[in-house]
């Protein structure tokens, strides 16, 4: 005779399944929260020379060259204490081009500007708006959490569309 099967699931079954929930739970929720940290990380090394400008030299550089990784030109201050440069260089993006002047800040002891105004603080937060988008599909698959993958998703595509329009 076969004995009958119980009606529920033992204990220790039931327990090893919570276990194993709470354990994907938590290490999907640590890599989307290292997936966040790496894109603040990211950003933040131009960012906080754009949107912390009090006490920085600010100008204008105005593009005469442009090399392999950056481009050059002359430097013309515009806040008190700035000094005027010959020669500045501003990192070689899509958003700079040979012939423009562009607002910029200058990076404390050094001849390298970052782009400054909304457009300079929507480009520096770019690797963030990449690091949503990313963190979006973990959330979705690996938390299982869809509203959030798509609140994570449409700040995304919002951050990247807005720094690709200004710029």
């Amino acid at each position: 005779m076969i004995p009958a099967m119980p009606a529920t699931a033992p204990v220790s079954r039931r327990a090893s399944v919570a276990v194993l929930r709470f354990g994907r739970l938590a290490a999907m929720g640590a890599v989307v929260v290292l997936i966040l940290v790496a894109g603040v990380w990211g950003s933040w090394g131009s960012a906080q020379y754009v949107m912390l400008t009090k006490g920085r030299e600010r100008g204008t550089i105005e593009v005469t060259g442009c090399g392999t990784d950056v481009c050059s030109g002359p430097y013309t201050p515009l806040s008190h204490g700035s000094v005027a440069r010959d020669r500045v260089v501003i990192e070689k993006s899509v958003a700079v081009r040979r012939g423009r002047t562009y607002s910029v800040v200058v990076k404390p002891g050094s001849a390298e500007v970052v782009r400054s105004g909304p457009a300079g603080v929507l480009y520096a937060w770019v690797p963030m708006g990449g690091a949503l988008l990313l963190a979006s599909v973990v959330v979705a698959g690996g938390l299982r959490r869809t509203r959030l993958a798509w609140v994570l998703t449409g700040a995304g595509i919002a951050l990247l569309t807005a720094a690709f329009v200004t710029i």
